[in-house]
């Protein structure tokens, strides 16, 4: 009978442990990935982070224009709307002078190409996910 109850208790003290980890990785703070457009591109070219849930806060520094984000992943067809991840364009566009974000997004390992359709920036700026 004690091997029983202490066989319900370890188990029970398991469940509990885990239910409490996953609770803390979903109460996690997310990161942020800082970027800022100039007229025609972005300051940044390359980053590199780690697999994460990040959101993107995006900076119009005088472009003129209003600015957007838009994610693939390398190697997939960027005019294909399908093909982009929706969770980190910017929750609304970007008035000039302002900044913007994009809701958290979890990023895999893997290379992502970025760009703003708007502001005709490059289509070469790569996030690497490590």
């Amino acid at each position: 009978m004690k091997k029983l109850i202490s066989m319900f208790v370890l188990l029970l003290s398991v469940t509990f442990a885990a239910q409490a980890q996953d609770k803390m990785m979903k109460d996690a703070p997310t990161k942020v990935i800082a970027l800022e457009q100039t007229k025609g591109e972005f300051t940044q070219k390359q980053i590199v982070v780690n697999e994460g849930t990040y959101t993107f806060s995006i900076a119009n520094n005088n472009v003129g224009t209003d600015v957007g984000f838009v994610l693939v992943p390398k190697g997939k067809d960027i005019s294909n709307p399908e093909n982009h991840i929706k969770t980190a364009y910017v929750t609304a566009v970007v008035p000039n002078n302002a900044t913007g974000s994009s809701n958290a997004t979890t990023l895999k390992k893997g290379e992502y190409v970025y760009f703003c359709p708007l502001n005709k920036t490059a289509t070469d700026n790569v996030l690497i996910v490590e």
